[in-house]
């Protein structure tokens, strides 16, 4: 079973999103911050992350740089996700290390071909 770390602050986006995930043969964990997000990414070591780019404590891009930046978790693919769906907002999170880009309200369907085709590519 894929793990996901779903880093998201919003409490409601969160167990929305978790839930749907679990049901899709997911195992998720959780990190209401971006600093937590880096630590579990080293920790929990999960397939495949799932980062909101506005967090507290330290924001989804700056997160995503360090996950990127550290040798034992540079491999694992990151999906930004979030409101800000400018064609700016996805250069800034491709240009901080996301593999990939997602826009909130999350359309289930589209999110999963996304996180199945980054899982297939990581092998």
């Amino acid at each position: 079973m894929p793990k996901i770390l779903l880093v998201e602050d919003n409490e409601m986006n969160r167990d929305m999103l978790s839930r749907r995930l679990n049901r899709n043969g997911f195992e998720v964990i959780i990190a209401v911050n971006g600093q937590e997000g880096v630590d579990l990414a080293r920790s929990a070591k999960p397939d495949l992350i799932l980062m909101d780019m506005s967090l507290p404590v330290l924001d989804g891009w700056e997160a995503t740089k360090l996950v990127k930046a550290n040798p034992e978790t540079a491999r694992i693919p990151v999906i930004a996700l979030t409101a800000h769906a400018m064609v700016t907002d996805k250069e800034k999170a491709l240009a901080a290390g996301c593999d990939e880009f997602d826009t909130k309200p999350v359309e289930l369907p589209r999110l999963l071909e996304k996180i199945n085709a980054l899982l297939r590519a990581a092998g």
